[in-house]
Parts: C-alpha cells; structure tokens; sequence
C-alpha cells in the first residue's frame, strides 16, 4: 500500500434516515471524494457485525444493496481507483485474523468494554451473543488487515479504537513490525476536523436525537419515506407553546431542530435561517416551508436512487474485494510466520 488507508464502515442494516445522510452518510461521501488522491479510501460493508443484531436473514442482501445505493445516489464515486467498497464477509482474512488475536486479548479487557456492558444488559446472562463480547476484536481485525492508520469513529466506538491500537502495539512489542498501528485518537480527530456540527432531533421528543430505534416511525424522516408521509410528519412535529420562533436548543429544543433542519435541507447556513425566521410568531406557517423543503430533498434524492445502476455497484464490489483479499491475506501471512503457523 503507498498510501496511507483511511478505513470507515458502510451501514449494512437499518433503515437510513436524514439525520443518518447529514451525520454520517454525507461527510463520508465528501471523503472519498476529496481524499482519494493522497489517500487509500476502504468503505466496508460490516455484514459480520450486524448479525449481533436482529436480521431479517432472507432480505439481507437486498437491504446492503438498497443502502449501497443510497451511498451512491449522496455522490459515492465508483470510479476512483482508490475508494474500495467491499463486504467484509467477502474477505476471510477478517475471520481468520479475529482467530488469531484472540489468543492475545484477554476476557477482562473484553467484558470491561462500555458498549458490551449496555448491549449485554438486554439479554438473559445465558444468551448474551458471543459475537458481542467479541465484537471489538472482530473491529480491530477489521482496521488491522489493511493498514488502516485512520478510521473517522464516533465518541461510542473512540474505546475500541484504542483497544486496537493496544493489541497491535502488544503483537508487534511481541514479534516485530506485523501491524501498522492506528494513530491516535487527537490525530484522527485533527485530520477529519471533528465537531458534533447539528445532530438532528427526533420531531416528536426533540430530546432525543433521530433514530431508528425510536418507539414510533413519527419522529423519524427515512430517506426512502414517501415526500408527502415526510410533509405530514414535519406539520405534526412538536413545538412549544411560547408562540415566537427562537434557536435556543434548552427552551425552544422543537423549534431549533426544525431550523436547523432547514438549513441542511436547503443548503442554506443556519445562521442565515435563524436571520430569517427570528422572531416570527407562527408556527404553521413555518413548519410548513420546512415541510415543504423536506419533502422536495426527498423527492430529489429517491430521483437519483431510482436511476442507479446496480450493476456498477455489483462491478465495483467485486473489483474491490479482489484487491482487498490480496492485502488483507498479505496481513494475515505475516502473522501466522511469527506464529510458526506459516513456514
């Protein structure tokens, strides 16, 4: 590898919604567009990981095309040479390397992982999926594999990047230079610029951030929603009774989401909208020019989907899983040597 990898996962489940597009789906997008040329850009479908969750087995496929395309239709570019999608079940060496380091990671470091202790709780201490208590060493293979010095991680996931870094440090204080270790944390935050920016809010308890897992589909605009279905949940979306609009997140949390809603949607800075809107006294009338820009995204967005080529998509996969198996195996080899695994 002669660049440097930058290496990030392409959700492979769930229904994608607009806080999903502005909070994650975009700044990758604008990733592989603008960093390809200094750096190798790996965007993996972790088909491995999402079995710790409940699946509909028989769809899974089509649900990792649908949201392959959705990627596509933000701007993915397929022709870069070196943006590589790929799934990762497609690449044994993610297997095969999770065998290996398990023999270098102890169950103390795993159970002490906050994820693990918030996921493990849903279950009966019986049925907790040892893929959960294993997921962050299936993680670090994932990194590992390829090189990957930065891999642009959420505030949940910043505990397993350093037991990444940790593991690799350990194997290679051990036997030599076999991984390419992580940079650190501060590091990856300064190349990918973090801030929090806006996190859209559910429109019925704007308390809570959008999600998918929310009690009810009401507070949620998904990116494959009917426009008018997206229309009718910004008319009922929950407000205040002070009467004036505001952007004030800790007395006004339903009127600012919506504001800040609009200034993604339309592509206009929030700071112009907040100008705009500041001060008017009714809320029908605005909800129903946020409704209105929400519903148009949409309309313009599914557009793009449908003329999507899933062929290229499928060309592409397969191109890109050729490469990566050539140096995810390269990886693996160098790690069964020093274990004598390999002569």
């Amino acid at each position: 590898m002669s660049k440097p990898v930058i290496l990030t996962g392409i959700r492979a489940n769930n229904s994608l919604h607009i806080g999903n597009y502005f909070g994650a789906l975009l700044p990758m997008v604008d990733m592989a567009q603008n960093k390809a040329d200094e750096y190798q850009i790996n965007l993996f479908i972790p088909d491995l990981h999402s079995l710790t969750a409940d699946l509909d087995y028989a769809n899974f496929q089509s649900v990792i095309l649908n949201n392959l395309k959705m990627y596509v239709s933000a701007g993915l570019p397929l022709n870069k040479a070196d943006v590589y999608i790929y799934r990762q079940s497609f690449i044994p060496a993610h297997s095969e390397l999770t065998i290996l380091l398990n023999s270098f990671i102890g169950m103390g470091e795993l159970s002490r992982m906050t994820q693990y202790k918030e996921k493990s709780a849903k279950f009966h201490e019986d049925r907790i999926p040892v893929s959960l208590f294993s997921y962050p060493v299936l993680m670090a293979a994932d990194i590992l594999a390829y090189g990957a010095s930065y891999i642009p991680v959420g505030d949940d996931q910043t505990q397993h990047l350093e037991f990444t870094r940790d593991v690799a440090i350990r194997i290679n204080n051990l036997f030599g230079d076999i991984f390419v270790v992580p940079r650190p944390v501060k590091q990856q935050h300064a190349l990918f610029m973090k801030d929090q920016g806006l996190r859209i809010k559910d429109l019925v308890d704007p308390s809570k951030k959008m999600s998918k897992s929310s009690e009810s589909d009401k507070g949620t605009i998904f990116l494959n929603d009917k426009p008018e279905d997206a229309y009718t949940k910004i008319m009922a979306s929950t407000t205040d009774s002070l009467g004036v609009i505001n952007y004030d997140k800790a007395s006004q949390p339903g009127i600012s989401n919506l504001l800040e809603i609009l200034s993604l949607v339309s592509k206009e800075p929030l700071d112009q909208i907040i100008s705009s809107y500041q001060g008017q006294t009714s809320y029908g009338e605005f909800k129903k020019i946020v409704a209105a820009e929400v519903r148009d995204f949409l309309m313009k967005f599914q557009s793009s989907f449908d003329k999507i080529d899933e062929a290229e998509i499928y060309d592409k996969l397969k191109l890109s899983e050729i490469v990566m198996n050539q140096q995810a195996n390269k990886t693996v080899y160098r790690l069964q040597k020093a274990l004598g695994l390999r002569s």
